[in-house]
């Protein structure tokens, strides 16, 4: 069943240009996107193995908004079991896209990621990239980070990586500082990292100068990748 806030969600989506979308954020022709992807996912395992992680082996986990299946695939590389991950889509054909590339061991659900079947308390991890930030409803916001702060289990935490500035040309999207993480998951253990080099700056720049002037500029970073930890 869908809501006002998702319904809103798939018109701002379906005003998108996917060529252009599918050329800027392609790892393999888009040196920008690739850097942002290669220090996302050091810093993700850095996170977790400092969480006391030695491995991602039998650990449930689940992406919301997962799109095309890229940061599933991503998991599975660093060894999540197939069986064990779960990714929620509500645009029906980015649900397919993903179900076509990901093992049939993942399982898929399409929707509203507020009224799928999850039970609580059933995920080690629960994954929000760049999903809060196209949420523009304050209550909805809230909703959704109650309801995947129900499904972790204790010990366990929701990884979001997502915009900390608004972006001046896409009124679609709106920042998610850290101050408003910590009143969304007001019962969480925050470990946090700012990153990411501003994309129409790294997409200007040499591929070997996108590292180095995201570590020399700080303030340029636009996204922040931060574990929000249950207590025990």
């Amino acid at each position: 069943m869908s809501t006002p806030e998702t319904q809103a969600v798939q018109a701002r989506y379906a005003r998108r240009d996917s060529s252009a979308d599918a050329q800027r954020y392609s790892l393999y022709a888009n040196a920008a996107a690739l850097q942002a992807q290669q220090e996302r996912l050091r810093v993700l395992a850095r996170l977790w193995r400092a969480h006391g992680w030695t491995d991602l082996s039998g650990r449930t986990l689940l992406e919301v908004g997962c799109g095309s299946g890229g940061n599933l695939l991503d998991l599975l590389r660093l060894g999540a079991a197939p069986t064990q991950l779960t990714g929620i889509e509500l645009l029906p054909e980015r649900a397919a896209a993903a179900r076509a590339v990901l093992p049939g061991g993942v399982q898929l659900i399409a929707g509203d990621a507020c009224a799928a079947p999850v039970a609580d308390g059933s995920q080690q991890a629960v994954l929000a990239f760049t999903v809060f930030s196209s949420l523009l409803d304050p209550a909805y916001r809230q909703q959704f980070a109650r309801t995947l702060w129900r499904w972790v289990a204790p010990g366990g935490g929701v990884l979001v990586y997502d915009f900390v500035v608004n972006n001046p040309h896409n009124p679609d999207v709106r920042k998610l500082p850290l101050s408003e993480l910590r009143a969304l998951f007001p019962g969480a253990r925050l470990h946090s990292r700012r990153l990411t080099l501003a994309p129409p700056v790294a997409r200007r720049l040499p591929a070997g100068l996108i590292a180095p002037t995201s570590l020399l500029l700080p303030p340029l970073r636009t996204h922040r990748l931060t574990w929000a930890v249950k207590p025990l």
